[in-house]
């Protein structure tokens, strides 16, 4: 019995460590195509490693500074959304947890009739330019991303997991509906509000299509990203006619793209991932 145990264990090592690989690599051959001359990786796509290191890809990418500003757009959106969609989605989660809430159960299928019916984008983009006027408006990151329908059941079946005791009690001692959200629920949904923060942050970092609809003046460094992925793919380099060794092709430029828009969200990830993985798990199942 020892010996197939033994067995099954060097087998699932052995699937295991094969799933880490293939999920690994691409990363790893994105990294290695950034960082690789282009005309050398036009001859070969499949390494892990730069045969011929170069930066080029990356000066294309970053000159004339003209990535700066939509960074920062995207880092206050990113910041504002995030923080806006946290509060907001907490507020309606515990609004609805509330089982003395009498319109309790009408608002909840109305947000979950949201997740399945939709307006289209064209009443949305004639709510949005003509009723709200957020054209080339910086408040057209924010309103239309308020509330997220999934992140708000998320938060609410966690505090429908917590003790109501603990409401109960703060409402003895005299708290009211928002001193017992801010100083009993808040705290204690520190791992849902840290997943649905990363599900909000996410998704402000990586949008542009809001950009591309509604404010093309308020470039963020996705878009921008976006457009410089686009114009190398139309053309080559200015420099790749007279000198191909300084050559940028539109598969480097796309991969040194791709790069510069994930390492943000990797770096933050991992001090967040013990909270994101107790957020999803915790409040899925009630005593």
């Amino acid at each position: 019995m020892n010996k197939k145990a033994k067995k099954f264990d060097y087998v699932l090592a052995v699937i295991f460590v094969f799933l880490v690989i293939i999920t690994i690599y691409p990363f790893l051959n994105v990294l290695a195509i950034s960082f690789n001359d282009s005309t050398d990786t036009i001859k070969n796509v499949n390494f892990i490693i730069p045969r011929k290191f170069t930066l080029s890809n990356y000066k294309y990418v970053f000159k004339d500074g003209g990535i700066a500003m939509p960074a920062v757009i995207s880092v206050t959106r990113t910041i504002i959304g995030t923080i806006v969609g946290i509060v907001c989605t907490s507020m309606v989660a515990y609004t609805l947890s509330r089982r003395d809430f009498v319109l309790r159960k009408p608002f909840q299928l109305l947000f979950v009739v949201t997740m399945y019916v939709g307006g289209g984008m064209i009443p949305e983009y004639l709510l949005i330019i003509r009723t709200l006027k957020l054209g080339n408006n910086f408040m057209v990151y924010i309103l239309p991303g308020l509330m997220w329908v999934y992140n708000m059941i998320l938060v609410r079946s966690y505090i429908d997991g917590l003790p109501m005791a603990l409401q109960e009690a703060a409402k003895l001692d005299g708290a009211n509906d928002f001193q017992i959200w801010y100083k009993v629920v808040m705290p204690l949904c520190k791992p849902v509000i840290a997943t649905v923060g990363l599900y909000y942050a996410v998704g402000q970092w990586n949008s542009f299509m809001d950009t591309y609809l509604y404010a093309k003046k308020l470039p963020t460094l996705q878009y921008k990203l976006y457009e410089i992925m686009n114009q190398a793919t139309m053309k080559m380099d200015v420099h790749a006619g007279t000198n191909v060794q300084t050559a940028v092709t539109p598969m480097s430029v796309r991969m040194a793209v791709t790069i510069v828009a994930t390492v943000p969200i990797v770096i933050v990830y991992p001090f967040l991932q013990k909270y994101f993985i107790g957020g999803m798990t915790l409040g899925s199942v009630k005593d």
